[in-house]
């Protein structure tokens, strides 16, 4: 009996009861589908509350500064024990200084998340208005290409409020779009299938990824050696994600109590914070694996404390995340700040990695080489609106250079823009140094993911030297 000739390409499903896993990008179909180019891929991470900044002369600068100390050159530099978690990524991420919004920069720090990727002049009071965020203008012109035009996620969920949002995606009329904070809620939003039967199946089953056993042993026979091991890697990030899932569901099903946590010592398990973390991005992970969105973003919380974000800190044993950037002056009050961005650092890292690890199977490099992730935060300093912490990753194959510290604008030398600000006056202080414009970074992202413009939030060209 004659063989029929499969016909698969990378936008195929594994289904199972319930559930429907698309495939990852294979060599067996690749070879077959020229008009298939390597995926191009955008991820941005905000933190609120900011970085620590001590002054040059305390004795925490040189352990806990988050920006580096610079050097000769621009791949001359000393990464603090904040950063050092990245440095066997040095070669493969880019760290940033001198960048910032304008319309933000006389904002107090508790209102300026709403404008992190958007630029817009949302103000600090009186009437409100937002533009589109940077990730949406890339979904707009790539999201046709995937199931999701995009994946939005927050620890808080929902969308929050003007001036104090929990998602940092706006669409083009600069509407909020809701975050997901769920990870199952991620999970099944990427991965199950639609329809009350279906759902019920899978609710009844003990894993989701046994349903697609049978499927998976029909399709391997029809796989080269090298796909059928991508495959089983590909299994096995999804096990790996649905143990995360149903570790951090238990944490994040827990109401905040109303009482000060800072004098409790908490039920849950410190690591469950960091459980949460590793699932959003091994959700993302398998979402650009699979090629079921291009896009995401991922809001670790909203400004001015409240909410279960608050508690994230606990991944590193300290108290709520916040009050951490108030208790800077007392006793290893830098270094507590310094070991929760480290720790925001270190799983961003941990995502980077593996991105780097997971060849294209096209050999058009990696995951990393073919993704522009990046990380930040709308403050530096004590809710300083300026000088934007900011860290970005791989694009190599998207015409970006790494292993660099960028420092931009003028009268920052030493990275004291800002430094050792400990109260709200530092926001109403007057700028002694200049800036550029955040935006102009954001022309050149968008731009190298194939927008056709020159301009963003209101200004036009590239960044120099990206």
């Amino acid at each position: 009996m004659r063989k029929s000739k499969i016909s698969i390409n990378r936008r195929n499903f594994l289904y199972g009861t319930g559930l429907a896993l698309s495939l990852p990008w294979m060599e067996t179909f690749a070879a077959n589908n020229t008009t298939d180019k390597t995926p191009k891929r955008f991820m941005a991470v905000h933190h609120p509350d900011g970085v620590g900044l001590p002054l040059k002369k305390d004795p925490a600068w040189k352990d806990w500064s988050w920006f580096p100390e610079p050097g000769k050159t621009e791949t001359d530099f000393r990464l603090t024990k904040v950063l050092d978690v990245l440095e066997p990524l040095r070669n493969d991420i880019c760290i940033y200084s001198g960048l910032s919004h304008p319309a933000a920069r006389s904002i107090h720090g508790h209102s300026n998340a709403d404008q992190f990727l958007t630029g817009a002049a949302t103000g600090g009071h009186g009437p409100y208005k937002n533009s589109i965020s940077l990730d949406q203008v890339i979904a707009e012109a790539n999201g046709d290409q995937t199931r999701h035009s995009s994946l939005v996620m927050c620890t808080n969920g929902g969308t929050g409020a003007p001036r104090g949002t929990y998602t940092i995606s706006f669409n083009k009329t600069g509407r909020p779009v809701p975050g997901l904070n769920k990870p199952k809620q991620i999970f099944d939003s990427l991965f199950v299938t639609s329809g009350k039967d279906a759902a019920a199946k899978l609710a009844r089953s003990k894993s989701a990824l046994d349903l697609l056993i049978a499927n998976t042993k029909t399709l391997g026979r029809k796989l080269s050696k090298h796909d059928q091991q991508t495959l089983q890697q590909y299994l096995d990030s999804v096990r790996d994600t649905e143990i995360k899932l149903a570790k951090a569901q238990k944490w994040i099903d827990t109401p905040v109590p109303k009482v000060d946590a800072s004098h409790l010592t908490l039920e849950s398990d410190p690591k469950d914070p960091r459980n949460y973390i590793q699932a959003i991005y091994g959700l993302t992970y398998l979402a650009f694996l699979s090629d079921s969105t291009r896009v995401a973003t991922y809001n670790y919380g909203r400004e001015n404390s409240g909410g279960i974000h608050d508690l994230l800190s606990k991944a590193v044993g300290l108290g709520n995340a916040h009050g951490l950037t108030h208790d800077v002056k007392k006793p290893n009050g830098w270094k507590n700040l310094g070991t929760y961005n480290r720790f925001q650092a270190e799983e961003f890292g941990r995502f980077v990695q593996k991105l780097k690890d997971t060849p294209e199977p096209n050999g058009n490099g990696t995951m990393l080489d073919n993704t522009f992730a990046m990380h930040g935060s709308a403050s530096s300093s004590f809710h300083l609106s300026r000088n934007y912490p900011i860290i970005s990753a791989g694009g190599k194959n998207l015409g970006f250079i790494n292993g660099r510290y960028l420092k931009f604008g003028t009268g920052n030398e030493d990275n004291q823009a800002g430094a050792g600000i400990v109260t709200d006056a530092g926001w109403r202080g007057e700028e002694k140094h200049s800036e550029e414009a955040l935006q102009h970074l954001f022309v050149t992202i968008q731009q190298r993911f194939g927008v056709q413009s020159n301009q963003f939030a209101g200004y036009k060209g590239g960044l120099d030297r990206v």
